[in-house]
């Protein structure tokens, strides 16, 4: 969980950031108040705590906003998994999902019908953090709780299962800081233009970037968290940026498609930061002389299972004390890489991720966040799919 090095370091980020309200986490037990620590989602207390769904058949409506790249749909695939998991423990369920594809106003059409069609919970990867607003008040007037992951909504009547993306996009700076110097040259690669995570993740690496003013940014572009739109825009970038690149802040699961554009620009290999992958994993182990890698895990299985738990526990009114439950990000640095390498694991394994050995929230961390806390039916961590089953 959160270390002291983590909570004193982030008391060191610029005041100018409008952070969550200290009010609302400051007495949640435990490590979890350091979760919240620079953290820029806005933070309510939460609409569901006297909420509670009826006896019957549980409807479970997935919205989408994107499912162009294998991290969606291995979130998709793992909660569908989970969700069907239930009618093994008692609990009649069935799950449907709606795609986007990116288009907001297709995605508040979607959410509308899944309100007419008398959904029992709907859960939401968003595609703008304050367009679906209305809907998701409708969605709470109709009594169907509205929960996201992936990306925080401003709305009070949705609850937010989340990371601190400003956090991630903080540390990373300073990991390139930290390895390559103070006066690194760098490149950006940004995920899906205005998505909740890429504006936190942005202003995180702003905030550490006025830290460290020697680092110059070359060039920023958008790969949309996948794999063949980063490549090329990185050729782009390179061909039109001769000098040496010290490292890629990226903050998406393409760090292989990073490592194999500067090699097919024949430029020398940069640190690179971003999510861990197994296609990362496979190219590591045929380059361990020239790949280098200092991220995080924001990894798909792990994102579709604290998003399971969490609105199970609201249905079955464990009343969630606020509106936004953190998670923790496990911390990934080269010297992790060959614990976390398997041998399915190539750099043609697009699909493959790696699943930590321990539950990144564990369930007694989670219950701090519920004033009714209980075990979620057949939830066992140990029975998480393995990367190369």
């Amino acid at each position: 969980m959160t270390s002291l090095k983590y909570l004193l370091s982030a008391l060191l980020l610029t005041s100018s950031t409008a952070f969550a309200d200290e009010a609302l986490y400051k007495d949640l037990p435990g490590d979890l108040p350091g979760l919240y620590i620079g953290a820029s989602s806005e933070m309510f207390p939460s609409a569901y705590d006297d909420f509670k769904v009826a006896d019957g058949d549980w409807k479970w409506c997935h919205s989408e906003s994107y499912q162009g790249n294998p991290w969606r749909v291995t979130v998709t695939n793992e909660l569908k998994r989970l969700v069907e998991g239930l009618n093994d423990s008692g609990i009649n369920a069935t799950f449907e999902i709606s795609d986007s594809n990116g288009d907001v106003g297709q995605q508040i059409n979607q959410i509308r019908t899944f309100i007419d069609r008398k959904c029992t919970v709907i859960t939401s990867i968003v595609s703008s953090s304050t367009a679906l607003n209305d809907a998701i008040k409708a969605a709470y007037d109709a009594g169907i709780p509205f929960i996201t992951a992936a990306g925080s909504v401003t709305s009070p009547y949705a609850i937010n299962v989340d990371s601190n993306y400003y956090r991630w996009g903080y540390d990373m700076i300073n990991a390139i800081a930290k390895t390559v110097g103070e006066d690194a040259t760098i490149m950006m690669v940004e995920g899906l233009a205005g998505h909740p995570i890429v504006l936190q993740e942005k202003a995180g690496a702003d905030a550490a970037l006025a830290e460290h003013p020697g680092i110059k940014v070359a060039r920023t572009v958008n790969g949309n968290w996948t794999a063949n739109v980063t490549k090329s825009v990185l050729l782009q970038a390179l061909a039109t940026y001769p000098g040496k690149v010290d490292a890629v802040w990226t903050t998406g699961s393409e760090s292989r498609t990073v490592a194999e554009a500067f090699k097919q620009a024949g430029r020398d290999a940069p640190l690179i930061t971003g999510s861990m992958t197994g296609d990362a994993l496979g190219y590591w182990k045929e380059n361990q002389d020239t790949y280098r890698f200092e991220g995080h895990g924001v990894l798909p299985h792990m994102t579709a299972q604290t998003l399971f738990r969490a609105a199970v526990r609201v249905l079955q009114g464990q009343a969630p004390k606020l509106n936004t439950l953190m998670v923790p990000l496990p911390v990934i640095s080269n010297a992790d890489l060959d614990g976390l390498y398997e041998s399915c694991m190539t750099p043609d394994s697009v699909s493959v991720f790696p699943v930590p050995a321990s539950d990144p929230l564990p369930a007694a961390e989670m219950d701090g966040y519920f004033k009714n806390p209980a075990p979620v039916p057949g939830w066992d961590y140990a029975k998480s799919p393995k990367a190369c089953n």
